[in-house]
């Protein structure tokens, strides 16, 4: 398949792998966490205080028990999703403190907006997966915030969600929640991965405790994980993107490694959202060039390892969404998919580089993303598709416009959009010539008022109630 964007050859991406297993060999990567120094010298691994060599070999045989594809099991099984190989999901955003307004302001968010974005997810045809930390609710406390989000993320959609990793106590609460909600931890266990969490290296070349207590935690329960590096180029990393790409492979590397010591076999990602330090500012560029190349890059150095990938989707440095969101988040959205990235996260609803979710961009941004999944569907070159008789039929001159096949396909064979306007101009302006964004703050309303609570088994809920009421008692 021809594509002008970078196709890397085999002897290309060897060199950003033996590049990799150097700096693992000879600098090492610093796990702050005791356990998994412990875990590492009980499997021969050299150490050095806090620091951890790993030779290929060690990484070699790590990466042969790491599943190229896996199923994450929704509570409604029909949602149950596939990640890895040839299938992907959209995933909307993370990790935003704040709520970007419709007059272009900002606030403080809250967990109403997290549960909104739940109810946005739940009644979603483009989005897969609930997320985790949509938004960071600044009115509940931060020691146990994560506990509400995951109790609405599991009651208020059925789908599979992004698990807690933000403290070893944290992945914890998601483990014994998720017990809950299975019935057991051996319904859990027998179910597989029911939740994908996101487990961040410290870049350059390092492991925080609670980041290496997480994933221990999380992969001794067989819970997925996105194993990703964010590095700034020219800051926390290299200024040239190979050099990015030698030190984020092999902080993934370390990662993987040990999620497999813990537990071989256990489901992980290889992630990156690594991007370039905005020169003029200092500050991290998320809309630029530079971070659609690396998640090109970064989709065939998974692909070399046999693994599924992960980059982000719907990315912007805009505060509104505007022309600028738009373009900057179609392309880098496009470019995951297009690249075959498996698990593509801020699919929707981020601006200001993470600073912010915006509910209209979240319904401008899953559009586009229901565009992307027509754009990416093969063609069908069938004799019957194509029905040469048909085209003889008609002739020179003809029209198809009545043809029995044009009635049979009309609603079916083309992308219909949700809210994009396609009327003429005449149309548009009788409708109130609204910008995209306004008919998102209507079309909003509209989707919070069509929204249904999933069914739940009540005495799960209760449960699932007593325990956060437990652990905000004792924290």
């Amino acid at each position: 398949m021809y594509d002008r964007m970078q196709t890397f050859t085999t002897a290309q991406m060897t060199r950003v792998h033996d590049a990799s297993m150097e700096l693992l060999s000879d600098v090492g990567v610093a796990f702050n966490e005791p356990e998994a120094l412990e875990i590492f010298a009980a499997n021969g691994f050299r150490i050095d205080g806090k620091t951890v060599f790993m030779t290929e070999a060690q990484v070699r045989k790590a990466l042969e028990t790491a599943p190229s594809r896996f199923m994450v099991t929704a509570r409604n099984p029909e949602k149950s999703v596939a990640v890895g190989e040839d299938d992907f999901v959209f995933v909307p955003g993370y990790g935003a403190p704040f709520i970007a307004l419709p007059d272009g302001g900002q606030r403080e968010a809250t967990m109403t907006d997290y549960d909104n974005f739940c109810k946005l997810v739940q009644t979603s045809t483009s989005i897969d997966m609930n997320g985790f930390m949509m938004i960071e609710p600044g009115d509940v406390s931060p020691e146990t915030a994560h506990l509400d989000m995951m109790f609405s993320s599991i009651v208020l959609c059925d789908k599979p969600f992004m698990g807690s990793p933000v403290s070893r106590q944290g992945a914890r609460d998601c483990i014994e929640m998720a017990s809950i909600l299975w019935g057991g931890p051996d319904k859990l266990a027998a179910a597989g991965p029911v939740c994908v969490s996101l487990i961040n290296s410290l870049s350059p070349l390092q492991f925080s405790d609670e980041m290496a207590g997480s994933l221990i935690e999380l992969a001794r329960a067989n819970q997925a994980c996105v194993i990703a590096s964010l590095i700034m180029a020219g800051s926390s990393g290299p200024v040239t993107l190979s050099g990015v790409l030698a030190l984020q492979n092999a902080e993934i590397l370390a990662g993987i490694t040990l999620a497999q010591l813990v537990n071989p076999g256990t489901p992980v990602i290889y992630g990156s959202t690594s991007s370039a330090m905005d020169m003029r500012t200092g500050g991290l560029a998320i809309g630029c060039p530079e971070l659609s190349m690396v998640v090109s890059a970064t989709a065939q150095m998974a692909r070399f390892y046999k693994l599924p990938s992960r980059s982000g989707g719907g990315l912007t440095d805009a505060h509104f969404p505007d022309g600028q969101a738009a373009g900057e988040s179609a392309l880098a959205l496009s470019t995951a998919a297009r690249s075959g990235v498996n698990f593509i996260l801020h699919s929707a609803g981020i601006l200001g580089a993470y600073i912010a979710m915006s509910y209209e961009k979240f319904l401008m941004d899953e559009e586009m993303c229901s565009i992307i999944r027509k754009l990416i569907q093969p063609m069908d070159c069938s004799e019957a598709a194509i029905d040469v008789e048909m085209i003889k039929a008609v002739g020179i001159g003809g029209q198809y416009l009545t043809q029995p096949k044009t009635f049979q396909l009309c609603r079916t064979e083309f992308y219909m959009t949700d809210f994009f306007n396609r009327q003429n101009h005449a149309g548009w302006k009788a409708a109130g010539a609204k910008r995209i964004d306004q008919a998102a703050t209507e079309k909003l309303s509209q989707r919070l008022a069509a929204y249904e609570k999933p069914p739940i088994d009540l005495d799960v809920e209760t449960a699932l109630s007593a325990y956060i009421a437990k652990r905000k008692n004792n924290p």
